[in-house]
Formats: C-alpha cells, structure tokens, sequence
C-alpha cells in the first residue's frame, strides 16, 4: 500500500515538474516578446518563478496560476523588474512596469 502511493507521489511531483517547465517557456516567450514590443532589452534571458497556487478559470476549472518575474533595461545600464502571470498556459496579465518620463529641458534665455 506504501509503494503505491509513493508512486503517485513520485507520478504528480513528475507531472508538476513538467508541466512548469513548459509554462515557464510560455513565459520566457511572453516576456520576450513584450520587451521586443516596447523596445526593451529582458536581462538573463530568463524568468523565476514568484508564486505557484491554485485559480479557477472564467470557466470554473481549477488550474495553477503561476506568477514569474523577470528583469529588463530600458537604457541598457539599469535594471527594472517585470511580471508575467499564467492562468494554466495561459498568459492572463504582462507587466513591464512603469517608465519613468523623460525629464523636461528649460532653456534659459539671456
């Protein structure tokens, strides 16, 4: 009885290894794409994992929802932090954060 379920223990832990492993590529992609939108450069070429719990869908279905974090330069000498967030395989919000403005040039005429 023991064997049997450390096997579906060893079976779902198998299972949830692979199947982040394909959201966090599904992320990766999404934050690369976002950055090469808005003409940003994502460091490291990677996303961590930032949170892992249970949602429903629209739907009503229970999926893992799963909260990555990645870094990027908007001026390639700093480093501003972004968020993806998946829903299942699903990419539900994309965040990049806010930029700050460029700051106003006064010119003094004398």
């Amino acid at each position: 009885m023991f064997d049997l379920i450390g096997l579906a223990i060893l079976a779902g832990g198998g299972w949830l290894w692979l199947d982040s492993l394909r959201a966090r590529d599904i992320g990766i992609a999404a934050a690369r794409s976002a950055c090469a939108a808005e003409d940003l450069q994502l460091l490291d070429d990677t996303v961590s994992i930032g949170s892992l719990k249970p949602a429903r869908n629209a739907d009503g279905r229970l999926l893992l929802r799963r909260m990555y974090t990645f870094e990027y330069s908007d001026t390639g000498d700093n480093r501003r932090n972004g968020s993806v967030v998946l829903l299942g395989r699903q990419v539900v919000l994309l965040n990049v954060g806010l930029r700050p403005a460029p700051l106003p040039v006064y010119r003094t005429l004398h």
